[in-house]
């Protein structure tokens, strides 16, 4: 199956976890992603691995919360490669914290990666993607659908991604741009594993939110990514998939 062939797809947190999962799974189906991650060892290292399996990519350096760092992210792919079908912003980050202890500075940060992070690489691919009749899939969670204990800003900050994607899906229906979330929920990531949490944290209340199924591998998260992404998404857009084993159900 080559759904992504001559395909340029911008992949955001490729350095690990879910967004690492989706570029290996985008290069696999013959597309040429453009990596982008913060850490651009770990970027590296998955642009090795695609190009090892006899796939085609590129590594960048982004920091997604600042503008400049995400206008010129974009404008290097697109001298990279010449064209851009589409975004898969995976980028994010993860705390937990007692609402009554949270931080300004941690709640901030938290926004500025997920939320306004995601808006600015959205914004930025948008006139791109106007021109390949592409698309967007944004990472929001579970935790934009139900409460998340001790995960207020986590929460809101995908609550808002949510909202702003099914802004951007009705915005663009008739400009040929879809724009869609995926909700993953008990993956096990690096994020997911090597998280802190608060010393009073009430564990039973974290029991709630785990899947039925047991928790999986990003590469679940990442076929649906490669379905919204590609022509076999066509008319699916404005929506939300959550990937999380019944956890919801």
């Amino acid at each position: 199956m080559q759904r992504f062939q001559d395909k340029v797809v911008l992949v955001t947190g490729a350095g690990s976890g879910i967004g690492r999962a989706s570029a290996l799974r985008i290069a696999s189906e013959g597309g040429a992603v453009f990596c982008v991650d913060l850490n651009q060892e770990a970027v590296a290292a998955t642009v090795a691995t695609i190009s090892g399996a006899g796939g085609e990519a590129s590594a960048h350096g982004c920091d997604v919360s600042d503008e400049d760092s995400v206008n010129a992210c974009v404008q290097a792919c697109i001298e990279r490669y010449g064209s851009l079908y589409a975004l898969v912003n995976m980028a994010g980050i993860l705390r937990f914290d007692d609402t009554g202890d949270l931080q300004t500075d941690h709640w901030q940060k938290i926004i500025d990666v997920n939320l306004t992070g995601t808006m600015l690489l959205c914004r930025a691919a948008l006139p791109h993607l106007l021109d390949s009749g592409g698309s967007i899939v944004n990472a929001a969670s579970t935790a934009a659908l139900a409460g998340l204990p001790c995960g207020v800003a986590y929460s809101a900050s995908k609550g808002g991604v949510l909202a702003m994607t099914r802004s951007i899906a009705v915005e663009y229906a008739k400009r040929g741009v879809r724009a869609n979330c995926v909700c993953p929920g008990d993956i096990n990531t690096d994020m997911v594993t090597g998280i802190a949490f608060p010393q009073a944290m009430d564990f039973d209340l974290m029991g709630r939110i785990q899947s039925l199924s047991g928790a999986k591998g990003p590469e679940v998260v990442a076929g649906v990514i490669a379905m919204l992404a590609s022509e076999d998404g066509i008319h699916i857009t404005g929506e939300d998939i959550r990937v999380e084993g019944g956890t919801l159900a």
